[in-house]
């Protein structure tokens, strides 16, 4: 049988007898040439037929449209003028799946592209997102094992709400009411770190969020972890070695696609190389009244806008702590030296991507967690199994989510979180 390679390792080999298979990206050709640009997961090259050697199989070959699966051997040799450097004067061919008219071509609109995401998933833009996001997640696993984290899963059909009640989902279960999709896995966490002491994730989350703004999904993919016997400085460490980790990887294995993509990955260096910038909420309002001449009243919590101006002033992630209570979640601890702001920071991408990762030190007093929870319209009774945490041996611990896609949309310089995942899902779209 003949052994296929791909269409990179052929190019690596550089010369001699390949055989390759994948689809037509591009075609072009004469009377007695024929040009395609052949596609793999791998790689483009050029392939070309001539018609002396296939003059009974020229009417074939003449008819070849993008996106039919072919099967092709013949000589590679390197080729400056080739797209990808590389040539393969074909000998032998076989088709294996027609194609015609594929619906895909230039100019098409947002909103095209969206109804055919399962056609436009081929398009070399989305290989190499999708190539990047392969290599996201698994940066964010090995990052977790490496520093000694337990893989842990929380359920998805939750009784509970923790990032507020106006974006739940609630689905049909059994007949019965109060079950919802997943926002997080905290709620859920939190008393595995009492088993674990050291848990990680990587799980869609759920949030119904009415927004159609560039940054929202109403599906995406949550890293999150929880620890226990750490004070909020090591939960913001964690995070930022987190996003170091895994920027580095993919500018080890993916300067291609990025150039693919127009990335500029002399902007994502400094991420590595450098640390973050961190300040508290209040100096961040300091800087955005002095700075970017945006006033913002204390106790109002950032805005996309305020985020947007506040990255383009630093070239690494800026992680902002120390919100005011009264903005952020019932979970997350009182400053001991402030009651009025919480032990909870956000990181903000650089170059306007604003929020990726949102952590905190987790309230350790039980009745402020009651308090906190009837201030914000929930019944305590609902989170017995939660506050069973607080009651047998608690101690000091926090956590942080990422979410994946966010991370994917800056490290790609993406116009929309979009993009950032195969299939989106939104306020507008649930299909296809």
């Amino acid at each position: 049988m003949t052994k296929y390679i791909s269409i990179q390792e052929a190019m690596d080999k550089g010369k001699g007898k390949v055989s390759v298979r994948g689809w037509i990206h591009r075609e072009r050709g004469s009377n007695k040439l024929k040009f395609i640009t052949l596609r793999d997961s791998s790689n483009v090259i050029q392939c070309v037929f001539e018609r002396v050697e296939f003059e009974k199989r020229w009417e074939e070959i003449d008819h070849l449209q993008v996106e039919t699966s072919i099967m092709i051997q013949g000589e590679i040799k390197e080729d400056k003028r080739a797209p990808t450097g590389y040539e393969i004067h074909v000998d032998d061919f076989e088709v294996v799946g027609k194609s015609e008219n594929y619906p895909i071509g230039k100019d098409l609109s947002v909103e095209f592209l969206a109804d055919n995401r399962h056609l436009w998933l081929r398009s070399r833009k989305m290989i190499a997102i999708l190539k990047i996001r392969s290599t996201v997640f698994a940066a964010i696993d090995e990052y977790f094992k490496g520093e000694g984290f337990y893989e842990y899963h929380s359920p998805i059909f939750q009784s509970v709400q923790c990032e507020g009640g106006s974006t739940l989902f609630q689905v049909p279960y059994f007949g019965k009411k109060g079950v919802f999709l997943g926002q997080t896995w905290q709620l859920y966490a939190e008393p595995a770190i009492f088993a674990l002491e050291k848990i990680y994730t990587i799980s869609p989350s759920f949030r119904a969020e009415k927004s159609k703004t560039s940054r929202h999904l109403t599906e995406y993919w949550h890293a999150e972890m929880e620890i226990a016997w750490a004070d909020f400085d090591e939960i913001i460490d964690y995070g930022e070695r987190l996003i170091k980790h895994v920027v580095k990887k993919v500018l080890e294995k993916h300067k291609e696609d990025l150039e693919i993509l127009g990335r500029d990955i002399e902007k994502l260096k400094p991420s590595i190389k450098k640390p973050f910038v961190r300040m508290t909420y209040t100096e961040a309002l300091k800087i955005l009244e002095k700075k970017c001449d945006m006033k913002v009243k204390w106790g109002k919590d950032l805005r996309t806008i305020e985020e947007e101006k506040l990255t383009l002033l630093y070239d690494v992630p800026i992680i902002v702590t120390h919100y005011p209570k009264k903005v952020k979640a019932f979970y997350m601890t009182e400053d001991p030296e402030n009651p009025d702001v919480v032990q909870g920071a956000d990181f903000l991408a650089p170059e306007g991507y604003g929020e990726i990762v949102g952590g905190s030190h987790r309230e350790h007093d039980l009745e402020k967690i009651k308090k906190r929870l009837i201030d914000d319209g929930e019944d305590p009774a609902e989170y017995e199994f939660y506050l069973d945490t607080r009651r047998y041996g608690s101690v000091p611990h926090g956590g942080f989510g990422m979410g994946v896609e966010r991370l994917i949309a800056w490290i790609c310089k993406l116009d929309t979180i979009k993009d950032a995942i195969p299939f989106p899902r939104t306020m507008e779209r649930y299909k296809p």
